[in-house]
């Protein structure tokens, strides 16, 4: 008999030509291990949508298969849609002791915390998830804890990289494992995935404590109030900003839920090394002098509704930004993110604020927790791949990580620069592109999941350009003629009192259309409302320019 052969298939569910909403598979056979649940937020079209998700359909159809979700790290963008997974599935999730920390605070919110299965892992743990073994290595990023993921399979090694770069004086002192990395070049890895958000940055990324460095300098240098405001995940960061005020002798408040909920949880899990005394409640600020106060917040990507923005806004519960306060934004605006944190700056300097803001390579006060060209460079070479696909990144950036690929010695062929829902697919050595699988993404609204789409994203957009028109008539069913009305409501259209004539003519048309489709027996209510519609929709047109959103509400009595 031939031998039955198995293959090897990579796809993404997100993460590929986007920033956020990180969700890739591995399968082999019927074994799927999915890496990642992440999330990200709305784009400005995505008008009232709180978050996005990736398309779970896949996942649905080959439920029975998936043997468990491996987590990278606790950020965001990686850990995100977590609860939405698991109310779908009952896999167990395997992730480090912050990322679990972090993943259990959204399950206790989401009602989650019953039955569901979750792993800690170490850098020294291996774990069978059917054929699949999978491994960590330590990697530098952002938030500690963070790992890359190996996956041995019967056909060879996958490498996930998660996010990561290589920092040589780390915060905490734990460098990246590249002895294991490079032991895993030296077993020879079938592909690579690797993390692209800065492959188009010449050069190394900054190390994490020469931030610590600048703050302490800062914090010495000034003699106001300070507020600081950067990402509640960095808790890196967070510890410098702690020991640089208790060098200068401040107190911190902290400020924000997001921030609140990691440093607590940071400081139980023995992330965080910070005394008691050190924190003070944010409403004793007012209390101590202004040289002696530090109040840490969120907001850093002038989130409108963050503890920073509303203190901009002059609309905190507690908290005033007074003249002579130093704001620092210790983080670089995310993409797309840059006019809300304009809009914040603005606020700040016109309430006397002095900000400190910018890129952090001007400042001082950031760096980015992801490698930069020479250090994706380092990464391909000391995992040598056969295969190499760039994930996570625009999609200019997974093009730029390909060409960074292929100045180091892989093969323009073995390259795959792809999309979410193709597939590579890897049998006998040999890759090539697999059926595409259909993906999209899932809106999130309040409670509701997936009940957002484009026809309703439609309608949102048409009310907030054009306003919306109510057309109420009661018709007689007997005598087929108008009782009441008709009466038009206008929001967003036009203000009522002001356009009497437009709003008479319109009544006028309303009533001799609905007169002209009763004599010609016309008495269905879908043609009377659609004539309706249209004959209104033409007219203010032609009178306004706009194009409201027209609801007739015709009754029979």
């Amino acid at each position: 008999m031939p031998k039955v052969t198995q293959k090897v298939s990579i796809l993404a569910l997100g993460g590929l030509g986007e920033i956020g909403k990180n969700m890739y598979v591995v399968r082999y056979g019927d074994d799927i291990v999915v890496i990642d649940a992440g999330l990200k937020f709305p784009e400005e079209e995505m008008l009232g949508v709180d978050i996005v998700i990736p398309d779970l359909s896949y996942l649905e159809e080959n439920r029975d298969k998936i043997r468990g979700v491996v987590l990278t790290h606790g950020h965001e963008d990686h850990i995100g849609a977590i609860a939405y997974v698991l109310k779908q599935f009952n896999v167990p999730v395997y992730g480090t002791r912050l990322t679990l920390g972090l993943v259990q605070v959204k399950l206790k919110e989401a009602g989650l915390t019953g039955n569901v299965r979750l792993h800690s892992v170490t850098t020294d743990s291996v774990i069978r998830l059917g054929s699949i073994i999978v491994s960590f290595f330590r990697v530098n990023h952002s938030i500690p804890d963070a790992v890359g993921v190996v996956l041995e399979t019967p056909e060879g090694i996958i490498v996930h990289t998660g996010d990561f770069k290589f920092d040589f004086t780390p915060v905490g002192g734990q460098t990246a494992e590249l002895n294991k990395m490079a032991a895993l070049g030296e077993r020879g890895v079938l592909a690579l995935l690797s993390d692209s958000t800065n492959a188009e940055r010449p050069g190394y990324t900054g190390s994490e404590r020469k931030v610590g460095d600048n703050l302490k300098r800062m914090f010495k240098q000034t003699t106001s109030r300070i507020i600081i405001a950067t990402f509640a995940s960095n808790v890196h960061r967070t510890q410098q900003i702690f020991e640089a005020a208790e060098l200068t002798g401040r107190k911190v408040a902290i400020v924000g839920r997001s921030m609140v909920n990691v440093v607590n949880i940071s400081r139980e899990l023995g992330y965080l090394n910070i005394d008691d005394e050190m924190i003070i409640d944010h409403e004793d600020v007012a209390k101590l002098p202004p040289e002696k106060i530090v109040i840490l917040s969120t907001g850093s990507q002038g989130e409108p509704m963050s503890a920073l923005a509303r203190m901009a806004r002059s609309s905190h519960r507690t908290l005033d930004i007074l003249p002579g306060d130093t704001v620092i934004l210790s983080a670089t605006p995310i993409p797309g993110n840059e006019r809300f944190v304009g809009r914040t700056v603005d606020a700040l300097f016109r309430l006397g604020a002095e900000v400190i803001y910018g890129p952090g390579s001007e400042t001082g006060v950031h760096v980015s927790g992801h490698g930069s060209q020479e250090e994706l460079k380092l990464m391909l070479s000391l995992i040598r791949p056969k295969y190499f696909i760039p994930i996570h990144g625009e999609y200019r950036m997974l093009r730029r990580h390909a060409m960074l690929a292929e100045e180091v010695g892989v093969r323009p062929e073995n390259i795959f620069v792809i999309d979410n829902g193709d597939v590579v697919e890897i049998e006998q050595g040999i890759a090539r592109l697999g059926p595409k699988v259909s993906v999209g993404q899932v809106l999130i609204d309040g409670l509701g999941v997936g009940d957002v789409g484009n026809i309703v994203l439609r309608d949102r957009k048409l009310l907030s350009q054009d306003g919306i028109l109510v057309v109420v008539v009661t018709l007689s069913k007997q005598k087929g003629t108008i009782l009441s009305g008709p009466d038009i409501i206008s929001r967003g259209f036009v203000y009522v009192r002001e356009s009497e004539p437009l709003m008479e003519e319109a009544s006028k048309l309303v009533t001799n259309t609905l007169n002209k489709l009763m004599n010609d027996n016309v008495s269905d209510w879908s043609s009377l409302k659609n004539t309706v519609k249209d004959a209104l929709g033409r007219f203010l047109f032609e009178q306004t320019r706009r194009r409201p959103m027209i609801l007739p509400i015709i009754m029979e009595v």
